[in-house]
């Protein structure tokens, strides 16, 4: 199955340069209200196996448009998933990150990120787990087609580098923007990257086409 991972669009919080976290009423901006269509395009019509979204209204916003050019039966495919929430910052939410980049332990959020735990939040390790929950629930759900996961940014960044074998120190290094898309295969076993950070590739033709070979050699052959 191949699992398709999408960020919510550009938010107010984007725009203020916030860390909203779990704050209630974090909407769309103008510009994320428009990634949002262009996102709705950009997926167009495949065979779906389940579709799991965060509970945030940011999440609900940015995939509401194209949820509806999807068929009722499809539609019923949908889960509110709490394990694809939004990382819980604790009381670092609400805040600049102007003004968090320059806390003590900014340095453990972006060098030894698995030891970080959010005053009066979670942990990122916590996050991945919870997250990766989500993940194997859509790979057991029994269904053919794609699954679909729409959540944020520290949250896929850390179901990538678990699907591909990084340590959690190591998910800095993965860039996810808002309304882009990323795409695991786990076809063969083993989660292989085949999409990453895409904001702009019409995706129709890479969900609907023919699997990818078993075996690679020289890397991939194309579609």
């Amino acid at each position: 199955m191949q699992i398709v991972l999408i960020r919510h669009a550009h938010s107010q919080a984007n725009a203020r340069g916030v860390l909203s976290g779990r704050l209630p009423n974090i909407a769309l901006s103008e510009k994320g209200i428009e990634q949002s269509q262009q996102l709705a395009a950009r997926l167009g019509s495949f065979p779906i196996a389940e579709i799991r979204i965060s509970p945030m209204q940011r999440c609900q916003e940015t995939i509401s448009p194209w949820l509806n050019t999807l068929p009722k039966a499809s539609q019923k495919l949908l889960v509110h998933d709490e394990n694809l929430t939004e990382v819980d910052y604790g009381s670092w939410s609400g805040k600049k990150l102007s003004v968090l980049s320059r806390h003590k332990l900014w340095r453990t959020v972006q060098g030894n990120p698995s030891a970080m735990y959010f005053p009066n939040g979670e942990g990122l390790a916590h996050m991945q787990q919870r997250a990766m929950r989500a993940v194997h629930q859509t790979l057991d759900c029994n269904r053919t087609g794609v699954g679909v996961l729409v959540s944020h940014g520290d949250v896929i960044k850390a179901i990538v580098a678990n699907s591909l074998g990084m340590h959690l120190d190591d998910f800095q290094r993965i860039v996810i923007d808002p309304a882009s898309v990323t795409i695991l295969d786990f076809s063969h076993g083993k989660a292989r990257l085949t999409l990453l950070n895409d904001t702009r590739s019409n995706l129709n033709a890479v969900l609907s086409g023919p699997k990818r070979s078993k075996n690679l050699l020289g890397g991939g052959s194309g579609k």
